[in-house]
This record gives structure tokens, sequence and C-alpha cells, in this order.
């Protein structure tokens, strides 16, 4: 089940991120996580990016919605998303099954 925190200003939600992926999606559930996969390799900035971008699509929102909180150099990384949790679980949940 996907872990989500209430946090101010919106909703904290842990991503699990696999750089070089074969196409940019969103994956499933990892351990809580969000599993996103990106085609873009980790450097620069470039799939924290692509991360956004992603999720951004996944939720019907701009990237710029979005802000990474931590984990900035790592797969483990928590993003704040300007929604309550319940509306984040129903944007994805064709996507993730739940």
């Amino acid at each position: 089940m996907l872990e989500l925190a209430e946090i101010d200003g919106g909703t904290r939600l842990r991503l699990r991120v696999k750089p070089g992926a074969r196409k940019n999606a969103v994956l499933g559930i990892h351990g809580g996580a969000l599993k996103v996969g990106v085609t873009a390799a980790p450097e620069k900035g470039k799939a924290n990016r692509a991360v956004l971008g992603v999720l951004a699509e996944a939720l019907d929102l701009a990237p710029s919605a979005l802000e990474i909180l931590s984990g900035h150099a790592s797969q483990d990384k928590s993003v704040r998303a300007p929604l309550p949790p319940e509306e984040i679980r129903s944007r994805l949940s064709s996507l993730i099954g739940e």
C-alpha cells in the first residue's frame, strides 16, 4: 500500500526511482513508496527533472507544483505534492491498482 503523509502545504510521497529505465512511467509500489522509472541518467539533475515530470503527469499537475524534499542524489526520494492524500491516492489508483 502506498504510504502518504499529510504535511504543511500538501502531502509527502516517498519515491523509489529507477534511473536508466526503458521508459518514463509509474511502475507500481515498492515497500510503501511509489516506484518511478525514468530513462534519464542520474547526472546533473536530469533524472530528478524526469521524475518530477512523470509524477506531475500521473497527478495531472505542473512539474513546478512538485518539490523534492529529500534524496536529491538517491534512488529513495521524498516529494511534496500540493494535494491531500486522498486526492493523490485517487489520481494514482489506475496506475498502481489501489
